[in-house]
Formats: C-alpha cells, sequence, structure tokens
C-alpha cells in the first residue's frame, strides 16, 4: 500500500516537473518540493500545483523560479486568515495575480522585503493612492502616514514605506500598466516626496533650525527630469534664506544641519536597507563648496564662475522639496542663465570634450557592457539632446523640457532634429532604459552593466521578451543581445551625426574663424575629399565663404559638412558648384541659409540631390525657390493627379491666352519633376527597386497627364474665345509607356486623338477645329523655353505619320475593322484614356477592347508577324556601336524583351484571363504568372530585367540630364549610375556584371517564351 502511494506521488511529481520545465522553470526539482513538499508548500502552496492558471502566471514572469519562491515566502510569513485571503485573491484576480508575480519574478530585493512585510502586498490590491498612475502628493500622504503611524525608528519607517511604495510603482511596470516615461516620472515624483518627509523629519528633530531658515530642494539630473531610475543618486542642489529677524550665516548654518541629516535619513543603511544617496555634488564648487548657499550666492557664482558643464546640468533643475516660493524663485533666476550658456566661448568644444572624458574614464574591461556611459549608450542620447536643447533654447522656448523624451519630440516638432532620427533615438532610448531598470530591480543595487551571468540574462530577456519579439527561453537571450547592439550602433551613429556637426558651431554663433578654412587647409582637403578640381572648388568656396556679411558667416560655418555629403557623391565638383548657384540665386532669401543652418536634414538632402546627376539641379536652378521642399518632411511626397490637376487648371484659367496657359502648366510640371527627381535620389520611393520604378512611373505619368489636360484646356479656350463653342468634343488616348503609367524622366508622350462632332456641327468644321486645337497644344508644349518640354508624339496613331492627327471614333472604328495590323492591336494593349472627355474615352476603349484581347486568341500568322517584326527591330534598331548586352530597351533581356513577350500573353490570353486586361508590364506579368502562364521562376526573371533596366534608363537621365537607353562611357556618369543604383566607389563593373548577368537570364526565357 505504501509502495503504491509512494509510486503515485512520484508520478504526480514527474508529471509536475514536466509541466513546470514547459513553463520555464529552470530548476523544476525545487519548484515541485516548495510545491507539493512538506515545509513551505505545506502550510502556503498546498494545492496550487494544481492550479494551471496560477502556473501559467508562474511561467510568464521574468524568472518563474524566483516567484514561486518568493510567493512561498509571502505565504509562510502571513497568518492563517490573511494567507487565505490572499490565496482566494490570486485565483480569483487577474491583475493581482500578474502585479505580485510579475514582481516576485523580477526582483529578488521586492520578495525580500514582502517576506519581511508580507501585509503590504494588498498595495498591489488598492495602491493606497486615488489614481491608477499616482500623483507626488499620493506618495507623500502614504509616506507621512506611515511614518507616523510606525513604532520603528523614523529611518526605518521611512525607508519600509518607501519601499511599499516602490513595490506599487514595479508592479504597474512589470505588468505594463505604465510605460517607461509614467514609471520614470513615479519614480521621481516618489524620491521628491522621500526627500519632502525626510526634510519634515529632519525639522520634527530640530526645530530650533527649522525656525530659523526657508530650505528648498532642488532636484537635478533625472529627479529634475522626471525620468529616475528605479535606483540612482537623487541629484539635489540646497538653497536658503533667512527667515525674519535671523542673520544670514546663522540661518545658513541651520539649513546645513536639516540638509545633512535629510541626506542621512535617504542615504544611511539601517535594518530596514537604504533608500538611494543623496548627491549634492552639482552644487556650486562641487564637493569643496558649502552645502548650503542663499540664491543671491548662487546667481553670483554662475554669473562670474561656473563651466559650462554647470548650466547644462541646470537645464535639469527643478523644485523637488522644501519651501516651494524659494524653490520656485531659484528656477525662475536660473533659467535664463541656462539659455545663454550657448554664447559662451567654445561652448560647442567644451559640452564635446566632457563627453569625451566621460567615455574616456570607463574601466576597459567595462566599456563593452555599460549601458549607460559606453559609446551608443544612454548618455550618448542625453548628451546629444541636451547639447541641441542648449543651442537652440535660446530661441526657441519649445525645446526646454528637462525631460529627455520629451525634449526630444520637441526637437522633433521645431525640424532640429529629423522625425526618422528622432523616432529612432526614442526607441533606443525606451530600450536602453527598460533594460537598465530591470537589471536595477533585481536586486535594486544601483548599476549600469549588463550582467554576464546566464540565469541573469535569462531573467532580463524574459522580462524585455515583448519589445524583443521573442519569448522563447531558447532564444531570447541571443534575441536580446541582438536588439541590444542594434540599438547601441544605432545611437552611436546619430550620436555622432547631432552631437559634433559643425552646424551646431553656427548656430551657436562661434567666431567665424573656428570652422573657416584657409586657402591651403582647404585645398588640401579638397584633395582628399576626392574633388577632381580643387582649384575651382576652392573658387566656389572663397566666393561664397569671403567677407564679413552675416551671409559669408553662416556659409563658413555650412561649407566644412557640405563638402563631405558633396565628397559622399560621384561629383563632388559637380555638388559644389550646383550649390554656389543655387546660394548666389537664393542668398538675399531670409528662409534660404536659415533652412540649411537650421535643418541638417534639409542641408544633407540638398547636398545629395546637387551632387547626383544633372537633372535634378537643372530643374532646381530654374526655380530656386523649390529648395523649400526639402526642408518639408513630406515635401517630396508624389502629389497625386487630381491636386496637380487642380493646380494646373488654375493656373491655365488664369492666362489670359494659350501660350500663357499652357507656359503655367509647363512651370507646375517643371517643379514637379523636381519634386519627383529629388525623391527619387533620396530613395523616397521606397527600398524596394521595383516599387520604386512603379512610384516614379506613376508620379511622372500622372504630372504630364495633368499638364496634357491643362494644355488642352488652354487650347480650347482660347479657339473658343475666337470663334465660339468647339464643335467637336476631344480625348486623348496615352499610349507606351504613358499609358502604361510607367514614363520615365525622359519619355515623350505617346498619344492618340480621338474627337467626336457634337450634334448638328458639320463633321469638317469639326475636323478642322480639332486640328487646330491639337496642332497648337503640341507645339507650344514641345516649344523652346526655360521650362522642359513635353514632346507629344502621335506616330502610333492609324498609317503613322501619313495620317490625320486627329480622327473621330467612327474612323477609329472603321480603320480598325478593315485595316489594321496585329502590331497595332499590340500597341493598343497600352491604350488608356488620360485626358480631354472622359465619356469619349471610355468609349474609346470600350472599342478598341475586342481588337487587343482577341476572342479566340491571335491567329498563328499574326503570331509569326509579331515575331518577326521583333526580330527586325532588334537588327535594325540598335543604334550603331551599341553593346546589345547593355542597350536597356532593344538590348538582349532589355526593355523591349520582357514588353513584347508579356504583350504576348496579353494577346494570347486576355479574353479569358481578366486580369491581364491591364496597361502595365509588370502587372500584367504577375497576372500571367497568377494564372499559370508561365512559372514562377521566369516571371521574377522577367521581373528583375524589365525593373532592373528601368532603373538603369532613369540613373541614366538623372545623371546626365538627357536621355540614353544605354551605360554613360564617361567614368563619372557611370560611377553616378552605380551610385544611383546601391554600388558604392569604384563598383561600377560590378554594376555593368550585374546587368548582363540579370538580362542574359531574360533573355533566355524570352527565346523560349516568345520565340518558342
Amino acid at each position: 500500500m505504501r509502495t503504491g502511494r509512494r509510486a503515485a506521488v512520484a508520478e504526480r511529481s514527474s508529471r509536475l516537473e514536466v509541466r513546470l520545465v514547459r513553463r520555464g522553470f529552470s530548476d523544476p526539482d525545487a519548484a515541485v518540493r516548495l510545491l507539493a513538499g512538506p515545509g513551505l508548500g505545506g502550510p502556503g502552496l498546498d494545492g496550487l500545483a494544481e492550479d494551471p492558471v496560477l502556473l501559467d502566471a508562474l511561467g510568464g514572469t521574468a524568472d518563474p523560479d524566483l516567484a514561486l519562491l518568493g510567493l512561498a515566502r509571502l505565504l509562510e510569513a502571513l497568518d492563517g486568515p490573511e494567507r487565505q485571503t490572499l490565496r482566494d485573491t490570486l485565483t480569483s484576480s487577474k491583475p493581482l495575480r500578474d502585479r505580485l508575480l510579475s514582481v516576485l519574478g523580477a526582483s529578488a530585493a521586492l520578495g525580500d522585503h514582502l517576506a519581511r512585510h508580507p501585509r503590504d502586498w494588498h498595495a498591489l490590491v488598492t495602491f493606497e493612492l486615488r489614481d491608477v498612475h499616482p500623483a507626488r502628493e499620493d506618495f507623500q500622504h502614504v509616506l507621512r502616514q506611515r511614518v507616523r503611524a510606525a513604532d520603528a525608528p523614523p529611518a526605518d519607517a521611512l525607508r519600509a514605506a518607501y519601499r511599499r511604495c516602490l513595490l506599487a510603482i514595479a508592479a504597474r511596470d512589470l505588468s505594463g500598466t505604465a510605460d517607461l516615461p509614467q514609471t520614470g516620472a513615479e519614480l521621481a515624483d516618489l524620491a521628491g516626496a522621500t526627500l519632502q518627509t525626510a526634510l519634515e523629519i529632519a525639522e520634527e528633530e530640530d526645530p530650533e533650525a527649522a525656525g530659523q531658515c526657508r530650505l528648498a530642494v532642488i532636484g537635478m539630473g533625472k529627479c529634475g527630469g522626471r525620468e529616475l531610475n528605479y535606483v540612482s543618486d537623487v541629484d539635489v542642489i540646497f538653497v536658503a534664506e533667512a527667515r525674519d529677524g535671523v542673520e544670514e550665516h546663522r540661518a545658513l548654518q541651520s539649513a546645513t544641519r536639516l540638509a545633512a541629516r535629510l541626506m542621512r535619513l535617504c542615504s544611511d543603511t539601517t535594518g530596514e536597507g537604504t533608500i538611494w544617496p543623496v548627491d549634492a555634488n552639482l552644487r556650486p564648487e562641487g564637493r569643496n563648496g558649502p552645502l548650503v548657499r542663499t540664491l543671491a550666492s548662487h546667481l553670483a557664482y554662475y554669473q562670474r564662475w561656473a563651466k559650462t558643464w554647470e548650466f547644462q546640468a541646470l537645464l535639469k533643475a527643478r523644485p523637488v522639496a522644501g519651501d516651494t516660493e524659494l524653490g520656485a524663485a531659484y528656477a525662475e533666476a536660473t533659467a535664463p542663465l541656462v539659455w545663454q550658456a550657448a554664447e559662451r566661448e567654445n561652448f560647442v568644444a567644451d559640452v564635446q570634450q566632457m563627453r569625451r572624458r566621460v567615455v574616456d574614464a570607463i574601466p576597459a574591461t567595462e566599456l563593452d557592457r555599460q549601458l549607460k556611459l559606453g559609446p551608443g549608450g544612454l548618455r550618448d542620447v542625453e548628451f546629444a539632446v541636451q547639447l541641441l536643447q542648449l543651442v537652440h533654447g535660446r530661441t526657441d522656448p519649445g525645446v526646454h523640457s528637462p525631460n529627455t523624451l520629451q525634449a526630444l519630440d520637441q526637437l522633433s516638432a521645431g525640424g532640429y532634429v529629423g522625425r526618422a532620427d528622432a523616432a529612432s533615438l526614442d526607441a533606443a532610448y525606451r530600450f536602453l532604459r527598460a533594460m537598465e531598470h530591470r537589471i536595477q530591480l533585481h536586486r535594486l543595487r544601483r548599476t549600469h552593466l549588463m550582467p554576464t551571468d546566464p540565469a541573469d540574462l535569462r531573467r532580463l530577456a524574459r522580462s524585455l521578451a515583448p519589445q524583443i519579439n521573442d519569448d522563447t527561453n531558447a532564444d531570447a537571450v541571443a534575441a536580446l543581445q541582438r536588439e541590444w547592439r542594434r540599438h547601441a550602433v544605432e545611437v552611436r551613429r546619430l550620436h555622432e551625426k547631432l552631437f559634433y556637426r559643425p552646424l551646431l558651431d553656427a548656430v551657436a554663433e562661434l567666431p567665424a574663424g573656428a570652422t573657416g578654412l584657409s586657402p591651403t587647409a582647404a585645398k588640401a582637403r579638397l584633395e582628399a575629399l576626392g574633388y577632381a578640381d580643387p582649384a575651382a572648388a576652392l573658387r566656389h568656396l572663397t566666393a561664397l565663404a569671403s567677407g564679413v556679411s552675416r551671409k559669408a558667416a553662416i556659409q563658413r560655418t555650412l561649407l566644412p559638412v557640405l563638402l563631405g555629403w558633396f565628397a559622399d557623391s560621384a561629383d563632388p565638383d559637380a555638388g559644389l558648384l550646383n550649390f554656389r548657384q543655387v546660394s548666389d540665386a537664393l542668398g538675399r532669401t531670409p528662409w534660404y541659409l536659415r533652412l540649411l543652418r537650421d535643418e541638417s536634414a534639409a542641408a544633407e538632402q540638398l547636398a545629395r540631390v546637387l551632387s547626383a546627376g544633372r537633372l535634378a539641379p537643372d530643374l532646381l536652378l530654374r526655380a530656386p525657390e523649390a529648395v523649400a521642399m526639402l526642408g518639408d518632411p513630406n515635401g517630396l511626397a508624389p502629389r497625386g493627379r487630381p491636386a496637380l490637376e487642380a493646380e494646373v487648371l488654375a493656373a491655365v484659367g488664369r492666362a489670359g491666352s494659350a501660350a500663357a496657359g499652357v507656359a503655367a502648366a509647363r512651370s507646375v510640371r517643371r517643379r514637379e519633376l523636381f519634386r519627383t527627381a529629388a525623391a527619387d535620389v533620396l530613395g523616397r520611393f521606397g527600398d524596394d527597386p521595383g516599387e520604386a520604378v512603379d512610384a516614379a512611373g506613376e508620379a511622372l505619368t500622372a504630372l504630364n497627364a495633368a499638364t496634357l489636360q491643362g494644355a488642352l484646356r488652354a487650347c480650347t479656350a482660347e479657339w473658343e474665345a475666337a470663334n465660339g463653342e468647339l464643335p467637336t468634343r476631344l480625348a486623348v488616348i496615352a499610349m507606351g509607356r504613358f499609358g502604361g503609367r510607367e514614363m520615365g524622366y525622359g519619355s515623350d508622350a505617346d498619344v492618340l486623338f480621338v474627337h467626336e462632332p457634337r450634334l448638328g456641327a458639320l463633321e469638317h468644321d469639326a475636323a478642322k477645329a480639332a486640328q487646330t486645337v491639337v496642332h497648337q497644344l503640341r507645339t507650344l508644349l514641345g516649344a523652346p523655353s526655360t521650362e522642359p518640354p513635353l514632346l507629344v508624339d502621335a506616330d502610333l496613331r492609324p498609317e503613322g505619320r501619313q495620317g490625320p492627327l486627329v480622327r473621330t471614333l467612327a474612323s477609329y472604328e472603321a480603320y480598325y475593322r478593315r485595316w489594321s495590323h496585329v502590331w497595332e492591336a499590340q500597341a493598343l494593349l497600352r491604350a488608356e484614356p488620360v485626358a480631354g472627355d472622359a465619356e469619349l474615352g471610355e468609349r474609346f476603349r470600350a472599342l478598341i477592347d475586342p481588337l487587343r484581347y482577341p476572342g479566340g486568341g491571335v491567329p498563328e500568322k499574326d503570331l509569326l508577324e509579331i515575331r518577326r517584326i521583333k526580330a527586325r527591330i532588334e537588327a535594325e534598331r540598335l543604334p550603331r556601336g551599341a553593346d546589345p548586352t547593355t542597350h536597356t530597351k532593344i538590348g538582349r533581356g532589355g526593355l523591349a524583351d520582357v514588353e513584347w513577350t508579356v504583350q504576348l500573353l496579353q494577346l494570347l490570353h486576355g479574353h479569358r484571363v481578366p486580369a491581364l486586361r491591364t496597361t502595365r508590364t509588370r502587372a500584367a506579368l504577375a497576372a500571367a504568372e497568377a494564372a499559370g502562364l508561365l512559372a514562377a521562376e521566369d516571371a521574377a526573371v522577367l521581373d528583375a530585367a524589365w525593373v532592373l533596366a528601368s532603373r538603369v534608363r532613369g540613373a541614366v537621365m538623372l545623371v546626365r540630364g538627357r536621355p540614353g537607353d544605354s551605360f554613360p562611357a564617361d567614368a563619372r556618369e557611370l560611377a553616378g549610375v552605380a551610385r544611383y543604383l546601391g554600388y558604392g566607389s569604384g563598383h561600377t563593373g560590378e554594376l555593368v556584371d550585374d546587368y548582363r548577368r540579370t538580362t542574359r537570364r531574360a533573355r533566355s526565357v524570352v527565346e523560349r517564351l516568345f520565340y518558342g
């Protein structure tokens, strides 16, 4: 019998052990003993082993073993009725269960506190506070009440009450009720309440001193910024004034006694442990200066003797305890000094040097483990944010927050930090602070080092599992390490970008010579940076930076960093020349240099655009005010056809003639071409090459369609002003890449013109009027001008150049019914109404659908004809001397190869596969793959070739400023094309090899699918 009972118990223990292992317990044997054995498990945990909800909750903690042990100790410490109350609440209340177990699983120190003060678990139910997120007054109430009611000495009572409040804060933090900023604010508010309570204890102990002085406690550092850690020195400054009738020196002696007692009450270690050290070393003269000064003494010191770092520290000063009126007076008096600090000589260099000293002081053995002081750590974020605040806060009160994350948000909103950079810093700072909090919570010890013990790492990783997207025991530690390193690298990159940029010296108005370049130094640097013509570059620099004007002073501070950005391009000389030309055109415009000075993102974008090729700079130089787009976070976003068309038609409506109206439409087009080109150069169309090509093509197509619509309206209005209502309705049908919404920067607008006489109008008169309007439209859009032309090509019309420019819908119908060739049906696959009368355009679409999607497919003789035409084009139209392996349009595996193959599939199967009825090449290719008309691998090969050829073609236009279907022969131009396509300097050969490899594979597919 006993043997059987023992076997049953052993079997149950074994099953329990398996369940515990699955839930993340590291020591299931010890857990089984606690849950099922004598001792602690008897009175406290008996029966809980069979509660799957509780076991799951334990398994969800950072350290299930620690959580179970802490729960067992807590239950054992309670008397019978109280123990049962806790057990009942644990099983019935998920909020309590989550709060209590998350604390026990993350903090051995708070588990020890609950074992000593077991009834403090009630704080997790009621929080003893008015709100879920308490204020300073709530903490103050709890601390006062418990200190006064306790039988223990005040210091012990204060520690126990502090830990009770800390327990509630940690529970909200660990259970997800409070986020990082809220937790930091609560910890700072609790610190302020603790300081206030300690001061009240000191005053009760020394009433004579309290009657002689007014004492205010100024929180500094993270306490002042309401972003405190769980365990941190609380930095303070003491300021005092004598009460009426008391001599100042006696008042200061009394205030010093109170301040010293306050510090000991918080810092000393008693039977209840310690709270945290109170550090007053940020006071004037540091530890060598008097602990307490009057307000006048503080101000005298700051005005005469203070160093730069002391003003940086004052940025976070905030009254936290003591005399509120005196504290407010201190804050009001010192704030102006903070925001004048950036005017001090060598201000930026001083702050930078201080940061370097901090890093140099880190022991080598700790450098790679430092979350706070190491490279890429918390201090990098804090120093960068504070420096930017001190520089820009002189003129912008909107960046004065002492809280790091709030200040970062303010700097981003003010344009001083790019939004993407701010978001990256925000995410990294939150993650690093969360790590720091979890590490400190375990033992409530002040540390900023990444642990090395595997158990500590495992607990830390599990506590941060939601933030590292990995809650598996096996991978959590590795995921934590990867996430930490990723954030650290990003912080360091952004720190160096923001902290050391010479633009800050300009904003701080340091002497010009601090960043000016002597001719010799400039030439040496230009040569080192890769400028091909340093002498010419030096002339540009001299023209930009010489003189004593404010414009020249700002240029002297901008140029060093701009030169570096230009040097990072394929053609630094062109970038500098273009910058000089833009600056000459806009230098007297107030906002231009201010934009570049205050917004480094805009300056960097301008540098990249000006040095990326000729097209965007040429467009910009015709209207330099478009630089303002670069300062707008959404300034380079495509506007879409409705917005473009509305603007163009409004401009046309204000014009007094067709010529003026078309000129206005072309002006809008030129500006929008720059917007699109700049967005393309800067990678704003996305990281995926195919999506980027589609986005650029869509933007250019919408722009050209809006321009055509405006030009048609202008020419029609002028005709009607002279002759009355136009006797016909006109529609413009886009063809080729225009119809496919795949236009490039140098694409002509291939179109067909269709008209239909109005009721009662003579066909001859209608045709003549349509001819006149269309001819004028083409002439005005292509006429020589300061605006780039839009060449309207109608050669794809019936009978080509020999046929009438405009036909009626009935004429098109008759022609296509009797005379059309298969190549015309193929061309119509890209036809789409784009301007003019929408209803007429849709009727044209309905007319041609049976032709381009023939019901029975394409006859064999027509297939043969298509293949013959394609072969003849390859043989006859390739330019003399062109390399067929690198010609993007007609070359092997190029655009024509892919497009003709796709179009053949559309002709053959479009009548039965609706998804093939699209004018877009990539969409049709995807539809063909989905319908099983070609293998996925073949579709991927063709798509890759088409995208790459399109990108090369676009890059050639962006770099050279004129169309080209082959790689440039000029080395610098080829380097520019390579840079646009993501290849680094010196990798042009790799680009050409990759292109040939990609198109060779595509040609193989084309020969199999197209030629059969």
